[in-house]
């Protein structure tokens, strides 16, 4: 009797590891997408411009005694939309090239010249200005990922490049005197440069939506010459000075590898 107990007690000391096995196979880890970290991508933007202006200047404004802007100028805002390609190194330094327009922002200003009377300045009428403006922008740029929270990736970057600024539709109006002159259309290139910040949130393994922000210099801009309708005045054109803008875009980022 001693053996069949022995072997009964065997076979459940035997038995009880594999019985212990079972009971803590834990369950497979669950598969994680991978984001590549590098290689090449496409990206597209469209926002809108809110663009400053440092001065405007035209060769007559020194042949007078006085001049004094009651109306430093302005342009409105206006829509861009961009596209470029780009290459992400790392999980943190990525570079693109982009081409972006920028849509006609409409300007005004108002000055007045003045000489010395008997009794002090004595002021012209007012000059009403208004024309528009637009860009066509390349930029090279870097950017740099401060880190990943679940899939959210704030940035920051900077960038240089060109801008063609063209100034069109400019007036000169005189109301009271009835004097009214042009500037032709005209554009310039100049060096451009920006700062950029913005935070990316990764939808999909290929593909990130951005939401951005850009201070951008544009240069300058200028009109073609200056000529009243009657053709009795033909000056110089009107320059625009230290073009500035804050721009907020958004846009993706869709990655080919």
């Amino acid at each position: 009797m001693k053996r069949p107990l022995i072997a009964l007690i065997a076979a459940l000391l035997g038995g009880t590891p594999a019985l212990a096995a079972d009971l803590y196979v834990e369950d497979p880890a669950p598969v994680v997408p991978v984001v590549a970290s590098g290689g090449w991508y496409l990206r597209g933007h469209l926002g809108m411009s809110n663009q400053r202006l440092g001065s405007m200047h035209h060769e007559l404004m020194d042949d007078v005694e006085f001049h004094e802007f009651l109306d430093d100028g302005s342009f409105d805002s206006a829509p861009l939309a961009g596209v470029g390609v780009g290459y992400q190194f790392n999980d943190w330094l990525r570079l693109d090239g982009i081409v972006e327009y920028r849509g006609k922002a409409d300007f005004s200003a108002l000055d007045r010249y003045g000489s010395t009377g008997p009794t002090g300045p004595v002021w012209d009428a007012p000059n009403d200005y208004d024309g528009a403006k637009s860009e066509w922008l390349l930029m090279a740029n870097a950017y740099v990922d401060i880190g990943d929270w679940y899939g959210v990736k704030p940035y920051v970057g900077a960038g240089i490049g060109a801008s063609r600024n063209t100034i069109s539709r400019f007036r000169d109006v005189n109301v009271a005197t009835q004097g009214v002159a042009y500037g032709g259309e005209d554009s310039t290139w100049n060096f451009a440069w920006a700062l950029h910040a913005g935070v990316a949130y990764q939808a999909t393994e290929r593909l990130a939506i951005d939401f951005g922000y850009s201070y951008l210099d544009l240069g300058d801009a200028k009109t073609g010459n200056i000529r009243s309708y009657d053709d009795t005045v033909n000056t110089g054109p009107m320059h625009f000075d230290d073009i500035t803008s804050h721009d907020f875009k958004l846009g993706m980022r869709y990655a080919l590898q």
